[in-house]
């Protein structure tokens, strides 16, 4: 805990205040929030779900995680900045080797110097364990709210798996999926918080003992109040699932995105990818005669197919009178997207011309060893052994070159001005995630390959201040432009934010002004402990070679590839076996025809004789013989 607090006392100013949180990272038995199924799950303290955590912009947060697993553990709070702390952002293999079982590490959270306020969340970043729990939501108070509003929940959202994340995976990435298709819900979630506290079920419901103290869907409601106006936090923590969110009679504004307040946006309906978050004002109805339902539906076109036993449409309710019906107007005529370009920020943030572009192509392919993965640019994404952020360290003035992290990597000088263009040429759609940093949606194209400017449009470069958020949905066979300012030294992860995708190798990482980062606050040691511990090593190039061998990678694993067209020696073998057969086969063939084989007298001759011989011979091997 030193370290922690001497971190903060170095970069938070005098009067900002500190919250300490304690979880002890823990396998929770026999949870059961959808009522389907109970299963092991991740939780804190030895309960299911984590705390959301609450806390002022003017205060610093302390995660003081104690894992109590059998396997490594991490934590990301999304969204976060941590200026000059990239080693805090918690992305296993990119910011730290991971916390080993049995032991503890201390998340310094910066809030008071980052600037940061709104909804956001924390959760795991390795081996998958999200998808198994461990996650729960961030609120951050600003002294003075933008908008006005009576009262505030938080809604959360999420996809839910009856089996463990690492019984998915196997079952993913295998010979017997070459396809791809990814491991789909076998229900959905939506709960509710209010002042870092989970709210209840509804009284007279039977909820699951393990998780009794939390309602889940149609156990859970929202009290609302006639005339008064609520703000609705909505964060999606699924490992796949996208939500439609809506509240039948009653209307939303959208007055935040990803952390970011905007101009307030009406709308019918939130549509909710992995990982964004908004926050809308909902006024509630004038009068309490009757309560009415909340929809919070999966969007299934994500899913290759929908199991018969998933029910992707989740229900809660508002509830003005407990004694009153529920009113229910079922699903809405047509799903649509929400056009964030149209968001406006209130704080302006002018759109700066950019210095650099990085294209980015999202394909997934059957690879040579037979399973499916995913790739930008043809490359599909491994992790170093050496912690991209410790090879930054410790590289000196070689941390520059970017052949020392890999093939799928990117190193960005000081206040670059970067242009992102995502390009998705799968068939489904993706969200991209950038750790430590927003950035500006600048382009959209419905068509990344057309000529057509109204299908894909240049970039509009007399904006004056565009939407920004840390989490972007691009659909299939579309783009985006995402322009960021490299204005955080450290190592920054850029992955699609469906879990099984990230597993599958879509992600490539930017290391941020490297000799910046040499220059600002040094790794604390026992992040240095933690990788010895784990028998990684802290030093050189993503293999662990020092600068000497900058390029040699020996020891780390890359690919699987793309299969190679053309002829190989395999197949050069068997279609000169093919060849060989078919030319017997002719020759067999021309033999016959040419009388190379025997008359049909000559054949009844050899049974005669054959017939005869088994005559003599008798039957039972001789023992008996006819009498001649």
């Amino acid at each position: 805990m030193r370290y922690a607090l001497a971190l903060l006392a170095a970069v938070s100013p005098a009067l900002a205040g500190v919250q300490e949180v304690w979880w002890n990272i823990t396998y929770v038995q026999q949870a059961n929030p959808d009522g389907l199924q109970p299963r092991r799950v991740i939780g804190i303290n030895g309960t299911w779900p984590p705390p959301p955590i609450d806390i002022q912009s003017t205060d610093d947060l302390v995660v003081h995680a104690y894992n109590s697993l059998d396997q490594p553990m991490t934590l990301h709070h999304h969204g976060m900045f941590f200026n000059s702390t990239s080693w805090m952002d918690g992305a296993q293999s990119i910011s730290q080797c991971g916390v080993p079982p049995g032991q503890s590490f201390d998340y310094t959270v910066p809030i008071s110097t980052n600037g940061q306020h709104g909804t956001y969340w924390i959760h795991s970043h390795a081996g998958g364990q999200y998808v198994d729990g461990l996650r729960a939501p961030v609120v951050i108070h600003p002294p003075q709210e933008k908008h006005s509003y009576d009262e505030e929940f938080t809604v959360v959202l999420g996809d839910w798996y009856h089996d463990e994340h690492s019984v998915l995976l196997k079952q993913f990435i295998s010979v017997a999926n070459p396809g791809g298709a990814e491991p789909v819900p076998d229900s959905a979630l939506i709960y509710f918080a209010q002042n870092a506290t989970y709210m209840g079920p509804i009284a007279g419901t039977s909820p699951d003992p393990v998780t009794a103290a939390v309602g889940f869907n149609e156990n859970a409601t929202l009290p609302f109040q006639p005339g008064k106006t609520y703000r609705l936090r909505i964060v999606n923590t699924s490992a796949f699932a996208m939500f439609f969110f809506w509240i039948d009679g009653h209307d939303m504004r959208i007055i935040e995105v990803d952390g970011t307040d905007v101009e307030e946006y009406p709308t019918d309906l939130v549509t909710v990818t992995v990982a964004q978050r908004y926050s809308v004002l909902v006024t509630a109805r004038s009068d309490a005669s009757q309560n009415w339902m909340i929809h919070a539906n999966m969007d299934t076109d994500m899913f290759d197919t929908v199991p018969p036993a998933l029910n992707p449409n989740i229900t809660s309710s508002v509830t003005y009178d407990a004694s009153k019906p529920i009113t229910d107007l079922g699903t809405i005529d047509e799903y649509h997207d929400i056009d964030d370009m149209a968001l406006v920020p209130l704080d302006v943030e002018p759109m700066l011309p950019s210095t650099r572009t990085i294209p980015l192509e999202v394909t997934f392919d059957t690879m040579d060893d037979g399973t499916n993965r995913a790739m930008f640019n043809g490359q599909t994404f491994v992790n170093p052994l050496v912690p991209t952020v410790m090879s930054e360290m410790s590289l000196g003035q070689n941390a520059t070159q970017v052949e020392a992290y890999g093939p799928f990597s990117f190193v960005l000088n000081h206040l670059e001005v970067i242009d992102i263009i995502l390009q998705n040429g799968d068939a489904g759609k993706h969200p991209f995630h950038l750790h430590g940093h927003k950035f500006q949606i600048v382009q959209r194209s419905t068509d990344y390959t057309s000529d057509d400017p109204t299908l894909n449009p240049p970039i509009n470069e007399t904006q004056t201040n565009p939407v920004r958020r840390d989490t972007v949905q691009v659909p299939s066979g579309e783009g985006v432009t995402l322009r960021v300012v490299a204005d955080n030294p450290g190592a920054w992860i850029f992955h699609c934010h469906i879990e099984w995708h990230l597993q599958a190798g879509l992600a490539v990482t930017f290391i941020e002004a490297p000799l910046e980062a040499q220059a600002r606050n040094a790794i604390p040691d026992v992040m240095y402990q933690q990788c010895a511990a784990l028998s990684l090593p802290t030093s050189g190039n993503a293999a662990g070679h020092p600068a000497s061998d900058l390029l040699d990678f020996a020891g780390w694993t890359l690919g699987p590839y793309q299969q190679v067209l053309g002829w190989r020696p395999k197949g050069i073998g068997a279609m000169a076996g093919c060849v060989l057969t078919a030319v017997l086969g002719m020759m067999t063939v021309t033999w016959y025809s040419l009388g190379g084989h025997i008359s049909e007298e000559e054949m009844e001759h050899e049974a005669r004789l054959q017939q005869e011989e088994k005559r003599r011979r008798g039957k039972f091997f001789g023992l008996y013989k006819p009498k001649n």
